[in-house]
């Protein structure tokens, strides 16, 4: 019996190799097809990998974004402390908590109710330079988290030890301005206007790997986009 989210890979396939869906044309969109597919997001951007991998579709290529701090390139996929840390930055990260909530965007997303967040204060000095919550799915090793704590003290660590390896995800970059309760944490002024960066990634089989919420210091972190050939 097939999932759904092969029925998917196979219909696409059908309608691309039988000219139905021409060369160049665009695909529907993640979110008609996951609600015409009745899947997760996750699902159809599993589906829409396997399709890139057998040469079906393909994505505009020589496109990137990458996150700077001061100036100095951070690779994300190490985790923000590792990062920083490896770009010479004297930042302190202090673990806020680690605890069991209900997302309602994720669970509509990914169907699954219950995740952790673990949420994260960087400090240079005194003074805080980005605020972040990261929420994982509550399943298998990672829902003991709030009792058991981080491997090695990163998250990165301990979703690779729980298996959850991300290849491929999303990203959104906006501005917030701080509440009370954020400024006060980053030692800043209710109001201040922070970069917001939303990052999602999942796994091969489409499901979360982690969401990251984060809230950047505009005079330290910026956002930088390649794409062409240079």
């Amino acid at each position: 019996m097939y999932s759904k989210r092969q029925q998917l890979v196979g219909d696409l396939s059908d309608l691309i190799r039988s000219g139905r869906l021409a060369h160049g044309e665009r695909l529907p969109g993640e979110n008609q097809l996951a609600e015409q597919y009745q899947v997760s997001r996750g699902t159809v951007r599993s589906a829409l990998s396997e399709l890139q991998q057998l040469e079906l579709i393909s994505t505009q290529a020589g496109v990137g974004s990458f996150v700077t701090f001061d100036g100095v390139q951070l690779d994300q996929r190490l985790g923000w402390a590792r990062a920083l840390a490896d770009a010479g930055a004297p930042v302190t990260t202090q673990l806020l908590g680690i605890e069991t909530v209900e997302d309602r965007a994720l669970e509509e997303e990914f169907g699954e109710k219950t995740y952790v967040a673990v949420r994260r204060l960087r400090r240079e000095h005194d003074r805080g330079v980005s605020l972040e919550t990261a929420t994982v799915s509550a399943d298998g090793p990672l829902a003991d988290l709030p009792e058991t704590g981080l491997r090695d003290g990163s998250l990165t660590k301990t979703l690779e030890a729980a298996g959850r390896i991300s290849v491929g995800g999303d990203q959104w970059i906006s501005t917030e301005r701080l509440d009370a309760a954020d400024a006060e944490l980053l030692g800043r002024g209710v109001g201040e206007l922070f970069l917001r960066a939303e990052r999602t990634s999942v796994d091969v089989e489409g499901r979360l790997v982690e969401r990251v919420v984060s809230l950047l210091d505009p005079d330290r972190f910026q956002f930088h986009l390649t794409f062409g050939h240079r």
